[in-house]
């Protein structure tokens, strides 16, 4: 079982549009809206894998009932805060044409320190009451919320021996490495942004890994879209990368990546298996690049992919 906290959930809205372009009308010729929010998303395809997960954050509004009532259809254990404000809206637009997505993210709503404050209480109380496999701690903040908040987290969880996973970008990334999360999975970008410098190839991505790890990251996962991923734990270095497919949308890749590695640590067939767990990871994240919606993947297809990823060790870290 696993924790999942999502700060910021959202009803995301995915269009499939063949040839998008400003200043027209468009007719997508898909649409979806689901749930959404990367914890949400983690929660989905962790328990497509035989799973049973548990998601926590904050509602709000019109938005935030439409995502409780998705939760309790896709049977997902709802621990949500109800705050005052709208969850947000988030729109993705698919273009398999040129191969385009364009994304308009609401901020969500203004979140009280009070509220902060009673979310870091339900967690604590939740990972007290019950064993969880991990906490997992993604995406954005929503506004007024301290930069600090998956940090003071990743510290509960440790109070109770809970591995933490962090999957955020910004401040917030920035301030959670500082309290040592079990696992860290940003993607190059993100961690471009933190590091303050560019980092073009491979040899840089793990040089910046090693780093982390060595800073008392456990698990360090870099995720680089269709170029795959990189991943850094004691047992070694290692580079993964996906099978072709076809593109349909990027959306919540990066969390079904999350979602297939803690599963597959935990119960593939060699529990702690890293090379195995990025082989698992690399196939769920191509396995939901090819639908459309966050986290619709199958398990069948997720299996399928992986059993094609190109998994190869690299050399150990200095």
């Amino acid at each position: 079982m696993i924790l999942t906290v999502t700060p910021n959930a959202a009803v995301d809205k995915t269009y499939r549009v063949e040839d998008f372009c400003l200043d027209r009308v468009h007719r997508p010729s898909e649409a979806r809206t689901v749930a959404g929010g990367k914890g949400v998303n983690v929660a989905r395809v962790y328990q497509t894998l035989g799973g049973t997960a548990v998601a926590t954050g904050f509602l709000g509004g019109n938005n935030g009932r439409i995502v409780a009532r998705a939760l309790a259809e896709e049977r997902i254990e709802d621990a949500f805060l109800h705050v005052r404000g709208e969850s947000r809206l988030c729109i993705a637009i698919v273009d398999p044409k040129h191969g385009t997505q364009t994304e308009v993210n609401e901020y969500g709503p203004e979140i009280p320190a009070r509220a902060v404050r009673v979310l870091c209480q339900r967690v604590e109380r939740l990972l007290s009451q019950q064993r969880f496999d991990f906490i997992v701690l993604s995406g954005s903040l929503p506004p007024q919320t301290p930069a600090t908040l998956y940090a003071d987290l990743i510290g509960i969880a440790r109070q109770t021996g809970t591995p933490a996973v962090l999957d955020a970008s910004g401040p917030a990334l920035r301030e959670g490495l500082c309290a040592h999360p079990w696992m860290v999975k940003p993607n190059r970008f993100e961690l471009e942004s933190v590091l303050g410098r560019p980092l073009p190839g491979e040899a840089e991505i793990v040089e910046a890994a090693c780093a982390l790890h060595a800073d008392g990251v456990a698990v360090v996962a870099i995720t680089r879209g269709a170029q795959g991923a990189l991943l850094v734990t004691d047992a070694g270095v290692w580079s993964a990368v996906p099978p072709s497919i076809p593109f349909a949308s990027a959306v919540a890749s990066g969390d079904s990546f999350v979602a297939a590695f803690v599963w597959a640590w935990r119960h593939g067939e060699e529990p702690g298996d890293a090379a195995y767990a990025l082989r698992l990871a690399t196939g769920a994240g191509a396995a939901n690049a090819a639908v459309i919606g966050a986290g619709f993947c199958s398990r069948q297809s997720i299996y399928e992919l992986a059993a094609q990823a190109q998994v190869r060790p690299l050399a150990r870290c200095r």
